[in-house]
């Protein structure tokens, strides 16, 4: 009988050497773009998080059952682990020649009581990061209220002002202009304005862009309409008839 496995994969598992291929780091990439840990990955495929932490970092062959077992986890094809650099953006990929400008004051809006960002870059699709930038109006973590979470990690640099940064783990830390923080965004989290006059920052996100709009609007209401979300007007009232009003007069 005919193998139904992909050359590559045979070639990989007779002689990983020789097929030069890097499916651990393919696994790698890929599960971070989705936002999964080991743990959760280990939880979806049923194999030891040490045995994971092997494979990503190419010290153990992998079994066609356990390629199976990944790509299912994963919703992707057993030869995406297998796929040339450049689609899964490891270090060394081939330039795509994508671009995206972004003029000063432009990209779609979102607007809450308490954060205002642009979204620059938002006509390119699947992208493997999210830019924001984002000006800061809650002036105290109670005005504030639930804090956010979302998938991935966050980077964001103080452009102007200052900031106080809110997590559910860590005591707030102040950062000014031109301090950082990288961290984990599926903690709860909540910037706060710490300075008088604008507090800016520029926040870049690794979590999808749906979901990012969907946790900052989480739990606030609107103070403007959106240029991504479009309101729904609400449907006319139908006005009584003149005839059925003289009738009830009767």
């Amino acid at each position: 009988m005919a193998s139904t496995k992909p050359k590559q994969i045979e070639a990989y598992q007779a002689s990983p050497e020789k097929a030069g291929a890097k499916p651990g780091a393919a696994l790698q990439s890929i599960r971070t773009q989705k936002g999964l840990t080991l743990a959760e990955m280990s939880a979806r495929t049923g194999l030891p998080v040490s045995t994971l932490s092997k494979i990503e970092n190419d010290k153990m062959s992998l079994t066609y059952d356990k390629l199976a077992r990944i790509a299912t986890a994963l919703e992707i094809d057993i030869a995406q682990l297998f796929a040339p650099q450049a689609a899964i953006g490891l270090p060394g990929a081939t330039v795509s020649g994508r671009r995206s400008i972004t003029r000063a004051g432009e990209g779609p809006e979102i607007a809450t009581p308490f954060y205002h960002y642009l979204y620059p870059a938002a006509d390119l699709l699947k992208k493997r990061f999210v830019p924001m930038i984002g000006e800061v109006s809650a002036r105290s973590i109670e005005e504030f209220g639930e804090l956010i979470r979302h998938v991935g990690e966050e980077y964001t640099f103080v452009l102007e002002g200052a900031i106080e940064f809110h997590t559910e783990l860590y005591a707030p830390v102040l950062l000014n202009k031109g301090d950082s923080i990288y961290f984990d965004s599926g903690m709860g989290h909540a910037y706060i304005a710490a300075a008088p006059g604008p507090c800016r920052l520029l926040a870049i996100c690794s979590g999808p862009e749906s979901q990012l709009i969907e946790a900052a609007l989480k739990g606030h209401r609107p103070a403007a309409p959106m240029s991504v979300i479009p309101a729904v007007p609400e449907p006319e009232k139908p006005k009584p008839r003149a005839g059925r009003k003289r009738a009830e007069r009767r």
